[in-house]
């Protein structure tokens, strides 16, 4: 019996213990039995209980050891020299107390309990804007792990400023990596929340993605095309705005790029810019973008590719969006 229970995975959070209890309930086929509870699952629903609280006290004690490590002071400059290899080891104590409490952070428990600890703090003065990259993208990391799906963490970071800082470093960090995850925190504060998307406004966050879309970091391009797509799409009100802004130029200059697999997002995005907004078709059909023609040959281009069926199918939509009934020659093209 003790054995069987050591083997048992017991649940993180209070939603595995409620599931826990339910499965309990459910185990046995046909009605519920109208005897109580007996002893022998009392004590087992107790140890569990116990189990489970014991489990989350174990990893809030993680995280204010690894916060301890993050909040530990840094070696000056003159204690540094000749301390090469005691700095590595300190910057690899800290990479790894960052990537524990990101692994800790994926339970929506662990992420408020950091925010309450005062670890996001720690992560926006000391950590986005520290002189090591490694750092800086493991920080923007963990942002991002605690705001997921966690409206309150979402507003909290917003109080205190994270967006601002983060759409900084997205656009103009030095490294790749850092940009990439700092989107992937802009991301997860603007995605299905109102109070981030109104920052995002404030801060330029458009223009920032037109950027990211421009640059030679692909892993950049496509996640910055992503986020352009989702937005419009959660949010049509905004392609006046957008439109406003230029982007219907700028989206077809960036096609006319080598091709590469987030062409199929960016496709996506005209797509929306020209669906019940009249300046955005407009700019679509102007001449001097040659927008038909390209389209034409990228639909060509992409026949027959089963791994493209996507980007075909924004192709198209945009051409018969734009330009159906323009020329007889379409009629041609599509026997």
């Amino acid at each position: 019996m003790a054995e069987n229970r050591q083997n048992r995975r017991y649940p993180q959070n209070l939603q595995g213990v409620l599931q826990l209890a339910m499965d309990a309930g459910s185990a046995a086929e046909g009605p519920a039995p109208a005897e109580p509870m007996s002893e022998e699952r009392k004590t087992w629903l107790r140890e569990a209980l116990a189990e489970v609280a014991k489990g989350q006290m174990d990893e809030v004690e993680q995280m204010k050891q690894c916060l301890a490590v993050l909040r530990k002071e840094e070696t000056s400059e003159r204690e540094r020299e000749g301390e090469e290899e005691m700095d590595e080891e300190d910057e690899d104590e800290r990479e790894s107390a960052f990537e524990v409490l990101s692994e800790l952070c994926e339970n929506l428990d662990n992420a408020r309990d950091l925010m309450i600890l005062g670890g996001l703090e720690l992560c926006l003065s000391k950590y986005l804007c520290h002189a090591q990259s490694g750092l800086r993208w493991r920080a923007a990391e963990l942002i991002a792990s605690c705001a997921q799906n966690m409206p309150q963490v979402q507003v909290h970071l917003l109080s205190i400023g994270a967006l601002p800082k983060l759409l900084q470093l997205t656009d103009s960090d030095s490294h790749p990596t850092v940009r990439v995850k700092a989107l992937y925190a802009v991301s997860c504060l603007v995605r299905e929340q109102e109070a981030g998307l109104q920052a995002f406004l404030t801060h330029d966050g458009f223009s920032v993605l037109m950027r990211g879309m421009q640059s030679e970091n692909e892993k950049l391009r496509t996640k910055s095309a992503f986020l352009l797509l989702n937005l419009l799409t959660s949010h049509p009100e905004q392609k006046g705005t957008v439109v406003s802004m230029g982007m219907v130029q700028q989206l077809v200059s960036v096609l006319r790029t080598p091709h590469s697999p987030f062409h199929e997002h960016v496709l996506g995005a005209l797509c929306c810019l020209v669906e019940d907004c009249p300046q955005g078709l407009k700019d679509c059909r102007n001449p001097t973008l040659g927008l038909e023609e390209f389209l034409k040959q990228r639909s060509r281009e992409l026949q027959g590719k089963e791994e493209s069926q996507e980007e075909l199918d924004f192709c198209e939509r945009l051409r018969v969006a734009c330009f159906r009934g323009q020329q007889s020659e379409d009629n041609g093209m599509d026997r």
